[in-house]
C-alpha cells in the first residue's frame, strides 16, 4: 500500500467484513516482515473488526531507524515555528475528519458517542493545538555570572530533543492518551515510534493518515502494532535506539518496562493503575457530589485510570448517598454505543470482564453487601456477545479486603462510612496506589487541608476531570513516574544544555 493511499476505509467503512490494518513506517503502510497479523475484536459484539499487523523485532527496528533518520534530516533540521504550524495543522484535520475518528474509536471501544464525541476526538485534536502554542512561548533560563576578574559570564540554557521517542498507549482513551504523549514529543522536535494497544488499534493508524496530509515528514511519527513481552512492546524497550518510553497502563507492566530499559538508561514517563478516592462530607452540595460521583464511578464503564472505586462518605449522609447512587447506577442505560441514549458501552473485551466478574464473586465471599449490579446484564440480539457487565457497588467490606485494595477497572466501587476527617483522609491515603481523589465538601478551608495532606498526584475539589492541560498529570507510589502536561511535558522530551560564555 503506497504512504498517500488512504487506509480509513479500513477502519470504518460501512461494511461488516473485517478490515486490515498495517504498519505505518517511514511515511508508508506496509505489512509485517513476518507476515503475522492478529484480530481486533469488537466488545459491542464479539466480531472481528479488523485483521492487524502484528510487528516483530525487525519491524521495530525499521521505524526506530525511520525515526532517526528523521530526526537527523528534515524534522530536526526544520526551523521551530515550522514545525510548530504543522503539528497545529495536525489538530485542525483530526477535527475536519471528526467522524472517521469517532467511527474508529467507537469500533475499538464500544464506548458510548456521546462521551467519545464530547471527550476523545476533540481532547485528541486539542493535544496537538496546545502544545504547538506552548512552544512557540516557553523561555528558558539564563543567569548573569560574577567572575574574579569583574568581567563577568552569561549562562543560558538550550533545549534540544531527547531523541526518538517510544510510546505506549492504553486501550480505554486510544486517541486522547496517545496524542497527549505524541504531541508533545513532536513539538519539542522528537520523533515517535508509536505501540497502540492490540486491543484499540484504529485510530493511532488512521492518525498515520492525518501525518501525510497535514505534511510531517516520513520518519516522523511511526506506527508499530502488537503485543507486550516478545512482541513490539518488548522490542521498544530494549532498542538501544530509543531515547525515552513513556508509557500509561499497569503497574506490573511499568515495573517490567522499567528494567528492560535500564540497560540503556532511558527517559521514563509512566502513569500507572489506580485505587482513587472519593471523600463526600455531609457539608457537600449532595445532588452535586451524587452526579459527580456516579461520573467518576461509571464513566467509560470505569475504564478511567482517574475513575473512583472507593468512596467514603461521612456517616450522617451515608445511608441516604448509597440509595441516590445506587438510583444514578440503575439509571445507566447500556447497549448500542451509536445510539445517543446510551450512558455505557461494554468493556473493553470479554477476558476484561472475567476478570472484574470474578472482582464481583470476590467481593461475595469477602462479606460485601451488594448494593447493586455485579451481573451480565440481559441485553440480548448482537449485543450478548458483547463484553457489558452491570454497573455494581457493594458496601461492608473491611479496608483490608482485596476488592478495597485492588484496581479492578470497571464499573464498581465500595462505599464506606466515616466519622471524622483523620479517619477519612487514613483510609484514603492506605493504599499503594496515588493517582488522584476527588473531594465533595462546602468547607473550601477542609478542602485546602485535605488537599495537601492526601497522598496522590492529583485532587479535585467539588469536581472530576475536570483538566487544565498545562497542569501537572501523574501519580505516587504505584501510580506513576514522572509528570506530564504543560511545562513539565516539555521538560520530560527536552534535554537541557547549559552555554557559558566568558565575557
Amino acid at each position: 500500500m503506497l504512504a498517500t493511499e488512504p487506509i480509513s476505509t479500513t477502519v470504518t467503512g460501512a461494511s461488516d467484513a473485517p478490515r486490515r490494518l498495517r504498519l505505518f513506517i517511514d511515511g508508508a503502510f506496509v505489512d509485517a516482515l513476518s507476515g503475522r497479523t492478529f484480530q481486533d475484536i469488537s466488545p459491542v459484539d464479539g466480531r472481528v473488526v479488523a485483521e492487524v499487523a502484528e510487528a516483530g523485532a525487525e519491524d521495530v527496528d525499521r521505524a526506530v531507524q525511520a525515526a532517526r533518520r528523521a530526526l537527523d534530516g528534515p524534522w530536526g533540521k526544520m526551523p521551530t515555528a515550522a514545525r510548530l504550524d504543522l503539528i497545529a495543522k495536525v489538530a485542525d484535520r483530526i477535527m475536519e475528519r471528526f467522524d472517521e475518528f469517532l467511527g474508529a474509536e467507537i469500533a475499538d471501544t464500544g464506548k458510548p458517542v456521546g462521551w467519545a464525541c464530547d471527550v476523545d476526538i476533540p481532547r485528541g485534536a486539542a493535544n496537538f493545538r496546545i502544545f504547538a502554542n506552548l512552544l512557540r512561548n516557553l523561555p528558558t533560563e539564563s543567569f548573569q555570572t560574577d567572575t574574579a576578574d569583574g568581567e563577568g559570564a552569561l549562562n543560558y540554557a538550550l533545549r534540544s530533543p531527547v531523541g526518538v521517542v517510544g510510546v505506549i498507549c492504553p486501550w480505554n482513551l486510544p486517541l486522547l492518551l496517545m496524542t497527549w504523549k505524541v504531541a508533545p514529543a513532536l513539538a519539542c522536535g522528537n520523533t515517535v515510534v508509536v505501540k497502540p494497544s492490540e486491543e484499540t488499534p484504529a485510530t493511532a493508524t488512521l492518525l498515520a493518515e492525518v501525518m501525510n496530509e497535514v505534511g510531517i515528514p516520513p520518519g516522523v511519527y511511526n506506527v508499530v502494532h502488537g503485543f507486550g513481552p516478545g512482541s513490539a512492546g518488548e522490542a521498544i524497550t530494549q532498542h538501544p535506539g530509543v531515547s525515552a518510553i513513556t508509557f500509561t497502563g499497569e503497574s506490573r507492566t511499568g515495573g517490567a518496562i522499567m528494567r528492560a530499559a535500564a540497560s540503556t538508561v532511558k527517559h521514563l514517563s509512566f502513569e500507572l493503575g489506580g485505587k482513587n478516592p472519593a471523600i463526600i462530607f455531609a457539608d457537600a452540595d449532595f445532588d452535586a457530589a451524587v452526579a459527580g460521583t456516579a461520573r467518576s464511578t461509571f464513566a467509560n464503564c470505569g475504564q478511567v485510570c482517574l475513575c473512583s472505586e472507593r468512596i467514603y462518605v461521612e456517616r450522617p449522609i451515608f445511608d441516604r448517598f448509597v440509595a441516590a447512587l445506587k438510583a444514578e447506577a440503575e439509571k445507566m442505560v447500556l447497549g448500542d454505543p451509536t445510539d445517543p441514549a446510551t450512558t455505557m458501552g461494554p468493556l473493553i473485551s470479554r477476558g476484561h470482564r472475567e476478570k472484574v466478574l470474578g472482582y464481583c464473586e470476590l467481593a461475595r465471599q469477602e462479606g460485601a453487601t451488594v448494593v447493586t449490579g455485579g451481573k451480565i446484564p440481559d441485553l440480548g440480539g448482537t449485543f450478548a456477545e458483547g463484553a457489558f457487565i452491570e454497573p455494581t457497588i457493594w458496601t461492608g467490606l473491611p479496608e483490608s479486603a482485596r476488592c478495597v485494595r485492588e484496581e479492578i477497572f470497571g464499573p464498581v466501587c465500595h462505599i464506606q462510612p466515616f466519622d471524622t476527617d483523620e479517619e477519612a483522609l487514613a483510609m484514603a491515603n492506605d493504599s499503594p496506589y496515588g493517582l488522584c481523589a476527588a473531594v465533595w465538601t462546602g468547607n473550601l478551608g477542609r478542602a485546602h487541608r485535605l488537599a495537601r495532606r492526601l497522598e496522590t498526584g492529583m485532587v479535585w475539589i467539588n469536581t472530576w476531570f475536570l483538566r487544565d492541560l498545562r497542569t501537572p498529570f501523574g501519580g505516587v507510589k504505584l501510580s506513576g513516574v514522572g509528570r506530564e502536561g504543560g511545562a513539565h511535558s516539555v521538560d520530560f522530551y527536552t534535554e537541557l544544555k547549559n552555554v557559558c560564555v566568558k565575557l
